[in-house]
């Protein structure tokens, strides 16, 4: 299996190297990014192949909640956030971001690959369940994205949740409650006909790869590629 990349975001070189030399030991691959502003960037420049972030608060340029915010409105990739404060406002700011864990420095570094390790196995970010492909269509489940025939299509988080779930269950019909049920969960209380607009507005977005939802009459819909 190729190995997992990482990206480790600290403007002090000597915590990068310290994290990195653990990392790679333990059979990772390791990005770099000295300040927030280079951290965004290089996420966004390899987003489909960065597996988890390990990113420290205090930065130039930009900090690491700032970073975080950037990061966490596109994607969903784990994120270890390492500070020297040992703050619970900072904790709870933390997680309200949707950081994934909250490690104070100084810390283990064999500690921090654990913690790396086991939350990308929670996340699943090592299985290739996480890459959905069928009909030229890639759908990237931890970078949040979606290409058809190799051309980056822009989805509402609905719409990606709604192309998932059709390629998780292809060739298999769907009736609209069971949609509402494996997209929407149990939370929804609405008419089960919003799914007719969601799946009109995602085979807009597909161009012709549309065609591949297909309409069951009185029923709901199947994927078919």
């Amino acid at each position: 299996m190729d190995r997992l990349k990482v990206l480790v975001v600290d403007d002090e070189s000597r915590m990068r190297k310290l994290v990195k030399d653990f990392l790679v030991k333990d059979n990772f691959e390791v990005m770099e990014a000295a300040d927030g502003q280079e951290a965004v960037d290089t996420f966004f420049d390899h987003q489909e192949e960065i597996a988890l972030i390990i990113l420290d608060v205090m930065m130039p340029r930009m900090d690491g909640w700032q970073v975080c915010r950037e990061i966490r409105a596109y994607s969903k990739v784990p994120i270890i956030m390492l500070t020297a404060k040992a703050d619970e406002r900072d904790e709870l700011q933390g997680f309200e971001l949707g950081v994934d864990e909250y490690i104070s420095k100084p810390f283990s570094p064999k500690i921090l690959v654990a913690r790396v390790a086991a939350i990308l196995r929670r996340s699943n970010v090592a299985s290739a369940e996480d890459i959905l492909e069928a009909g030229g269509i890639v759908v990237n489940k931890v970078a949040h994205r979606v290409t058809i025939d190799g051309q980056e299509i822009e989805l509402s988080f609905k719409e990606f949740e709604l192309l998932t779930y059709f390629l998780e269950n292809k060739g298999i019909a769907l009736s609209r409650e069971k949609i509402l049920d494996g997209v929407w969960n149990y939370d929804y209380f609405g008419d089960a006909r919003t799914i007719d607009t969601h799946v009109k507005k995602l085979r807009s977005k597909m161009g012709e790869k549309g065609d591949l939802i297909k309409t069951i009459w009185g029923m709901g819909y199947k994927f078919e590629a």
